[in-house]
């Protein structure tokens, strides 16, 4: 009877390293006093970062080590969509629970945050009446509550791990013959 090799025992440690990389972003653009909002250029860049390239290298990474060294060359569609996920759940779940403690720690940063959106939308819709305005604050403060967002960001992230590990485990799946 053959051993069935789980694939999170490698999507773990790339999930990990995957959140790990988003939080030490935040901290050094928050450290840094970067305004993601302002310069527009370097905001493109975190999130191209962050929903394109890391996500990829890293289920690439994660795939092609679960592949290699645990399981003997050989990794079904399933087995690779089920790491890929797992790398990028692992990830937001990292990043979410982050994004939760450092809410309550520094609770001035929502603050700012709001303060920096009702800037913007100002900009945007100058013509916005003053009801319009803080109807649109409202809704924007209960969105941004952190127990609102560490779910969407876990299920945001699950959703960019299921569409990049389809096409990530059709590319590299390798199945094992079978015997008769």
């Amino acid at each position: 009877m053959s051993e069935i090799t789980s694939p999170a025992k490698s999507a773990v440690q790339y999930g990990v390293i995957f959140g790990v990389i988003m939080i030490l972003e935040f901290v050094i653009t928050y450290s840094l006093g970067i305004d993601l909002i302002e310069n527009k250029t370097l905001g493109l860049v975190y999130n191209l970062l962050n929903f394109l390239f890391l996500p990829i290298i890293l289920i690439v990474i994660a795939l092609n080590n679960f592949k290699k060294n645990v399981n003997n060359g050989f990794m079904s569609f399933a087995q690779g969509l089920k790491a890929g996920v797992t790398v990028t759940v692992i990830a937001g779940l990292i990043y979410a629970i982050f994004n939760i403690i450092f809410n309550l720690i520094f609770p001035e940063f929502a603050i700012e945050v709001m303060s920096k959106t009702k800037q913007v939308m100002i900009e945007a819709n100058p013509n916005l009446t003053q009801e319009q305005l803080d109807m649109s604050i409202a809704m924007a403060e209960k969105f941004s509550s952190p127990f609102i967002t560490a779910p969407v960001t876990v299920a945001m992230y699950a959703f960019i791990g299921l569409i990049y590990s389809l096409i990530i485990s059709a590319i590299l799946k390798n199945d094992q013959p079978q015997g008769y």
